[in-house]
């Protein structure tokens, strides 16, 4: 599905900014760059979506942000997990791994066409 955009479900975009956070820190473009490459092209996230959550982890105290040079000598927020936000990132896998086999299920109890 190269270059088709998804349609991410309530809640998601915290859990792949959350996951794509956890190798270490990153800017705004970077978290973006880094989620449409690990989907292959199929998850891309706006910067209209993006931003306001970045925002909402940092007020929650999931994220922590410093200012830093990018590659291109730039100045950009950084981001980067906190005790809290791995401790809810463990939570949110799991409850995304329960509903990705509930619904797993479901699709392979009834055949399709």
């Amino acid at each position: 599905m190269t270059g088709a955009r998804a349609d991410l479900l309530k809640g998601t975009l915290d859990l792949l900014v959350l996951r794509t956070l956890t190798p270490g820190p990153l800017h705004g473009w970077g978290i973006a760059q880094r989620i449409r490459q690990t989907s292959e092209e199929v998850l891309q996230v706006n910067q209209g979506s993006l931003y306001p959550a970045l925002h909402r982890l940092e007020q929650q105290g999931l994220l922590a942000a410093t200012w830093g040079s990018t590659d291109n000598n730039r100045q950009a927020k950084f981001y980067a997990l906190t005790a809290a936000g791995r401790r809810r990132l463990g939570d949110e896998t799991a409850h995304w791994t329960r509903m990705a086999t509930a619904i797993g299920r479901v699709l392979e109890a009834f055949p399709g066409p």
